[in-house]
């Protein structure tokens, strides 16, 4: 059965301030996935020893990925990427709108690739949204419009994943449900699915939305030690099967 998660890694730097990118490959390695979405990667950048996350971490997992800068500043890249063991390949990449009052805030952008799963091609959208509401609202009209899901090349089965930086209670939540079925918990006593802070969370901020085609058989957010440890964020994730009917009933 297919597993896949969304992880911000905070650069690699964890809620004891210590760089370790080790650690975060090391979480991601004790769950198993088959697809990882990963926000908040530095490449090349001087506060974290010039290292290529996105690839070292890779490489580490034996793991494709594919890596979208949001922020460049001359050398220094910064931004999300997508690991995978199934077969892929890039649909595209892309900025999402700021929030033209405040030109300060930092930019913010997505990556979509297919995967194909039991010869079924799969759409993944990995995301990390910003802080400001008026900001967060502009960049998920944007992700719910015709350059991502409503793309003609977005159909069959998808799944939007990543930090939306929202609750379910927004605005930004409700837009984005406009297009997918949100991934709830399914037994809240038996699997949390909070992820921010991660030494005590209490927030869900990290989020997974499926089309019809996506049939969800469990959810979570992992916490012990490690995972505590490793990041600011929790990762989420999340247990699935891929049925070709379009018809197919969506996540509780």
């Amino acid at each position: 059965m297919p597993r896949i998660l969304t992880y911000n890694v905070h650069r690699c730097v964890g809620a004891d301030r210590r760089l370790d990118v080790g650690r975060i490959a090391d979480v991601i390695a004790s769950l198993k996935p088959d697809i990882v979405a990963l926000q908040e990667l530095d490449v090349g950048r001087l506060r974290t020893n010039n290292v290529d996350q996105a690839h070292e971490i890779a490489q580490r997992l034996d793991m494709a990925f594919h890596f979208h800068a949001a922020m460049q500043v001359e050398e220094e890249l910064y931004g999300d990427a997508i690991l995978t063991t199934y077969p892929e390949h890039l649909v595209q990449v892309g900025p999402l709108p700021g929030y033209g009052r405040i030109p300060q805030l930092e930019p913010r952008g997505a990556l979509w690739i297919q995967v194909e799963i039991d010869g079924a091609p799969v759409q993944i959208i990995n995301t990390h949204l910003g802080l400001v509401p008026r900001e967060q609202q502009l960049q998920a009209t944007c992700i719910a419009g015709p350059a991502w899901l409503s793309h003609p090349l977005c159909k069959g089965p998808v799944v939007l994943l990543g930090d939306f930086n929202a609750t379910a209670t927004s605005v930004v939540y409700r837009t984005l449900t406009a297009k997918l079925a949100p991934v709830r918990p399914l037994s809240p006593r038996k699997s949390p699915t909070a992820t921010f802070p991660s030494a005590l969370p209490v927030l869900r901020i990290d989020h997974l939305f499926v089309s019809p085609q996506i049939r969800v058989t469990d959810v979570f957010a992992p916490f012990n030690p490690l995972t505590r440890a490793a990041s600011d964020h929790l990762p989420l994730v999340m247990d699935f099967e891929v049925s070709p009917a379009a018809e197919a009933a969506p996540p509780r």
